[in-house]
């Protein structure tokens, strides 16, 4: 301890290791052939996790961008953040966590969607939110500028966030949807899109981590993660694991083991607090985010015993506030306004490249039982859902009246509400939902501007 009191600040920094952080934008996990999928090309994603640790549980905070993203940013949930519908602002009073990072020496860069939007991000020394070809500019950037210390370098592509690519590079007919999906050719063209940019983003990963290691050679910390499920039917926008259970993906040779998978529940607020003492640097106190570093160096195969996430809403398109809980194969999800209409951007802008299967949708609705059932089921919800991850993965059995889990479901319940108070949530909609007596009222794509 003396020793390293002596030791001067800038020998301290160079001995850190390198960080590298890539994030997916609207990724559902098993959409990736490192969580199942048999057709998923993702091959980036595969060698990474060879090389290190990939976890079954993993989880965001909300399943929507800006809160989500503010909780990565300040190890807090949104109830706590402030930011809690997204398109909103933190709390005037709320803490980062990069600057962190820089005051223990590193030189933080951002490219591509870290934060929400354009919005500031504090403690790094250079953003370039420009979302596309995130890996020329990287390499532009570090070959001009002179950095002597370690480097703590994000990295934000935004697919395969809407609107996907108009190219496919899968055939629309062999594709396989989830089996709660209503199979028509025009929601398997999008879903071709779909996996077409998921495959576009693992390639850009692998074009960030070939730089990485010719620029940090061996030995950097490279992690990988989405900020929520895709913005599909129980995904984004939802509390199902479809929306909030994410690929993560740890990778640090000789000291993270290769090509190892745990079942320890992490959360997003946990990632920096987790970087920050990979580094050796000091967590700060009151966060919601605590570090998971004795998992990923193989002292323990447990972390969190219980996962809570959040969604509140989302302008006019999404007024649905939600808060889940999961504890052990058991997940309990509250629909705070079941009298209220479940929508989101995907059902009503129904652009191209996004939400315009759900024409298909609905003319399949008019002939099929199966696909009117799928649709009641999205727009209306009931009050509780309770799922046993273990025998129904895909959450498509309520067991919420069930009277076999009546103690584990009141047990839940209770210990939600109490989280939900202890975080000063007010468990209210960010404005007044649709409600189901009345019904959901059109929205008008915006008029484009006439250029002069």
């Amino acid at each position: 301890m003396f020793v390293a009191c002596l030791t001067p600040p800038n020998t301290r920094a160079a001995q850190l290791p390198n960080i590298v952080v890539f994030i997916s934008d609207d990724l559902g996990r098993l959409e990736t052939s490192v969580y199942g999928s048999k057709e998923v090309r993702t091959p980036m994603m595969e060698k990474l996790a060879a090389s290190g640790m990939t976890f079954e549980n993993a989880y965001v905070a909300s399943p929507s961008c800006c809160p989500n993203r503010f909780s990565l940013l300040t190890g807090l949930m949104p109830a706590r953040h402030g930011a809690h519908p997204n398109h909103s602002q933190p709390k005037p009073e709320t803490k980062f966590l990069l600057p962190v990072l820089k005051k223990m020496g590193y030189h933080v860069a951002s490219f591509g969607k870290v934060a929400h939007g354009r919005n500031k991000m504090e403690g790094v020394d250079f953003k370039s939110p420009k979302p596309r070809e995130m890996s020329k500019d990287v390499v532009k950037y570090f070959s001009k500028t002179k950095v002597d210390g370690p480097v703590c370098l994000l990295v934000g592509d935004r697919r395969p966030h809407v609107a996907w690519s108009n190219e496919s590079t899968y055939d629309s007919k062999k594709v396989t949807l989830p089996p709660y999906f209503i199979d028509t050719p025009e929601t398997r063209e999008h879903w071709a899109r779909y996996l077409t940019d998921i495959t576009g983003m693992d390639e850009e990963m692998g074009r960030i981590r070939n730089f990485s290691k010719k620029r940090f050679g061996k030995d950097f910390i490279f992690m990988f993660t989405s900020d929520h499920g895709g913005q599909w039917h129980m995904g984004k926008w939802t509390l199902y694991d479809a929306g909030t259970r994410i690929p993560l993906i740890v990778s640090w040779p000789g000291k993270i083991k290769a090509g190892l998978r745990t079942d320890a529940m992490v959360s997003w607020v946990d990632l920096i607090p987790t970087l920050i003492d990979l580094a050796g640097g000091g967590v700060p106190d009151g966060l919601d985010g605590r570090s998971f570093k004795p998992v990923l160096l193989g002292k323990t195969d447990s972390h969190r015993t219980e996962i809570y996430t959040t969604h509140t809403g989302d302008g006019v398109m999404n007024i649905f506030p939600i808060r889940s809980v999961r504890i052990g194969k058991y997940k309990l999800i509250h629909n705070l306004r079941p009298d209220a209409w479940f929508t989101n951007h995907s059902d009503r802008h129904r652009k191209d490249g996004a939400g315009a299967f759900w024409d298909s949708w609905d003319a399949a609705a008019k002939k099929d039982v199966r696909a009117r059932q799928v649709l009641s089921a999205y727009y209306t919800r009931p009050k509780f859902e309770f799922f046993d991850l273990e025998k129904d993965p895909l959450e498509l059995n309520n067991l919420a009246d069930k009277l076999a889990v009546t103690g584990q479901f009141n047990s839940m319940q209770r210990k939600l509400a109490a989280w939900s108070k202890a975080q000063g949530d007010d468990l209210k909609p960010h404005r007044e939902p649709y409600l189901r007596n009345e019904a959901i009222p059109k929205i008008e794509a915006p008029k484009r501007r006439r250029k002069k």
